[in-house]
């Protein structure tokens, strides 16, 4: 009678290990393109601009080490300090205004549904899909002496309150940031309404029986569904916040004087106008990192709440 082959304990175990290194290793070389560009054309651009960050360069001749004394000047100079001052200003007005009026328009929206709601959610959605060149041409117009703006103030007897809003010291920041809150408000709600889809309708029929008015359904069964939502909305609106460039470069290019500088204009300023590319890497890299931080904690902060 034929002896059986000794059977081997471990022989599965091994050949299930082999099988799932291969699947591992397929799934990288299926991510490794995207990796790849992603390498390109983002992490050595970045790395480059730290590298150049380190030295005193006017973009043609050679460069010379400072080390980190470019980075000492932009939280010594005063007009570097305050372009990251009103960027976080304009935080309140690119990212707090626009959550707020998205809330309280998904509020109403998720309610009561009516006919048109499709024509609504276009009317919002329209600044999303303008340029922001163009964007920031129109409220240039709008703004002027005798732009809308002033029209409408005069024609209801507010005379006294009419002015060049972009030239005014103490509004062109208010300005250009009420800019930012129309741009993004719609945003804002169609990333809340999108999220009020995905809620139970049995929810809020249960809210309405138990009595709940407008405000309690909200609070209580609207809200926090729209947690997940809420984290992307504060994570766009502030990175475009801290980023914005295009709408305050067209409409002021960062007057009255330095009221509406921020540091995207900075950055440009100073490495195509005044040569001092350095400096200009530098602050590039601090507002990165500013950027990283804000949206590291608005994320540590959403999943701690989930």
């Amino acid at each position: 009678m034929a002896s059986r082959p000794p059977v081997v304990e471990g022989a599965p175990r091994s050949r299930e290990r082999r099988v799932r290194g291969r699947s591992r290793w397929r799934g990288y070389v299926y991510v490794l393109p995207a990796l790849a560009v992603y390498l390109v054309f983002a992490v050595l651009p970045a790395l480059h601009t730290a590298y150049l960050s380190l030295f005193e360069w006017d973009g043609v001749t050679l460069g010379d080490w400072v080390g980190l004394d470019n980075y000492a000047e932009i939280f010594q100079d005063p007009i570097l300090r305050r372009s990251v001052v009103n960027a976080l200003v304009l935080v309140v007005f690119f990212s707090f205004v626009p959550i707020v009026l998205g809330l309280l328009s998904t509020g109403l929206l998720a309610r009561h549904r009516r006919p048109g709601m499709g024509a609504y959610r276009f009317l919002f959605m329209l600044p999303q899909v303008v340029p922001l060149v163009a964007v920031g041409v129109t409220w240039r117009w709008l703004y002027g002496d005798d732009g809308v703006v002033n029209q409408a103030l005069r024609a209801v007897g507010l005379d006294g309150a009419a002015r060049a809003w972009l030239g005014d010291f103490d509004a062109a920041l208010v300005a250009v940031g009420l800019v930012g809150t129309w741009v993004l408000s719609g945003l804002c709600m169609m990333l809340f309404l999108s999220g009020v889809q995905k809620v139970d309708p049995s929810l809020y029929e249960a809210a309405r029986i138990d009595g709940a008015g407008p405000v309690r359904e909200f609070t209580a069964v609207t809200l926090p569904h729209l947690r997940g939502e809420l984290a992307v909305a504060m994570t766009v609106t502030t990175v475009a916040a801290l980023a914005s460039f295009d709408i305050v470069y067209v409409t002021t290019n960062g007057g009255p004087g330095e009221q509406t500088t921020v540091p995207g204009l900075l950055v440009y300023r100073l490495a195509f106008s005044e040569g001092k590319v350095g400096l200009a890497a530098a602050l590039a890299v601090v507002l990165g990192c500013l950027i990283l931080a804000i949206v590291y904690l608005i994320n540590r902060l959403s999943r701690s709440e989930s």
